[in-house]
């Protein structure tokens, strides 16, 4: 006990023992200067300045943008910055990535190059889609046949009310053709045929001929696989005996985007072709008049 007191004692001492650092020249050994220290002052300054060089560093990083670099360290501005970024990026990529398809498209209708439905991603249709092939009653389709020509009333009625323009008559319009082939029966509403049929290759995508927004897409008894889309001007169109439908209700689609794949569902139909109707203010027109199909 004894030697650790007196340890400690000699230990202190030594911190208050006085000493002198000589500075002199190597070559003349002339004493450039001196200084009295003792080995407390030498632990006091070094402690000083550390202290003093934590102050900076910790000043540094929280008043300068160096505070970015510190992982985990933001503020929420910085946050919700960052993620309005990703959003605008996100709706960009969307947009990018729709006008490529649609440049696609129109770049095969030009150069006439037919689009198989290897090259269109198909729709897996679970067990209780709408879109299976399941027997109805014919009461059945025609009540759907009403609520379908109802709800386009309807749209349409309401586009009328809210458009501000004047409708553009279906002269002055361009439609895409849906398909291009030879049209094996014509518009004949007094036989309840209201609209035209295609003939086309087998898995010859069926296209919109315009911007919309698809507001049928199911199987009827009669009809088969069956897709409408609502576009603007009034206008609607149907798209049936498909064998594969793309679109679901509610997409948009844009002129040229294959929306089904030409097919012979339905038993108002004696094999592979397209039946379109072209729709005006609620009233079937005949497509052949404002569409070239060949």
């Amino acid at each position: 006990m004894a030697e650790e007191v007196q340890k400690k004692r000699s230990f202190r001492d030594r911190l208050k023992n006085t000493y002198r650092l000589v500075v002199m020249n190597n070559e003349t050994f002339e004493e450039v200067g001196s200084y009295r220290l003792t080995l407390l002052n030498v632990y006091v300054l070094v402690c000083t300045m550390m202290v003093v060089v934590s102050v900076l560093v910790v000043s540094s990083v929280m008043f300068t943008p160096l505070k970015r670099l510190v992982p985990g360290y933001g503020t929420i501005s910085n946050e919700t910055e960052i993620f309005n970024l990703r959003q605008e990026i996100d709706t960009l990529s969307q947009a990018l990535a729709a006008q490529q398809r649609y440049n696609e498209s129109f770049r095969r209708l030009l150069v006439g190059e037919v689009q198989t439905v290897e090259d269109i991603p198909q729709i897996q249709y679970e067990p209780g889609d709408s879109s299976a092939q399941i027997e109805r009653i014919e009461e059945d389709e025609a009540l759907r046949r009403e609520v379908e020509l109802e709800a386009i009333r309807e749209i349409n009625e309401l586009n009328r009310s809210n458009s501000n323009n004047a409708s553009v008559p279906l002269e002055q319009i361009f439609f895409m053709p849906p398909v291009t082939g030879e049209v094996s029966a014509g518009f004949m509403p007094d036989k309840g045929h209201q609209g035209v049929d295609i003939l086309a290759p087998k898995n010859t995508p069926i296209k919109a001929v315009m911007d919309g927004v698809v507001i049928a897409s199911d199987w009827t008894l009669e009809t088969g696989n069956t897709i409408g889309i609502l576009h603007e001007n009034d206008i609607v169109t149907f798209y049936k005996h498909n064998s594969v439908l793309l679109k679901k209700v509610g997409n948009i689609v844009q002129a040229g985007e294959a929306v089904a794949i030409i097919g012979n569902t339905g038993t108002l139909t004696d094999g592979p072709h397209l039946h379109f109707e072209l729709w005006y203010q609620g009233v079937p027109v005949d497509p052949e008049g404002y569409i070239n199909f060949n």
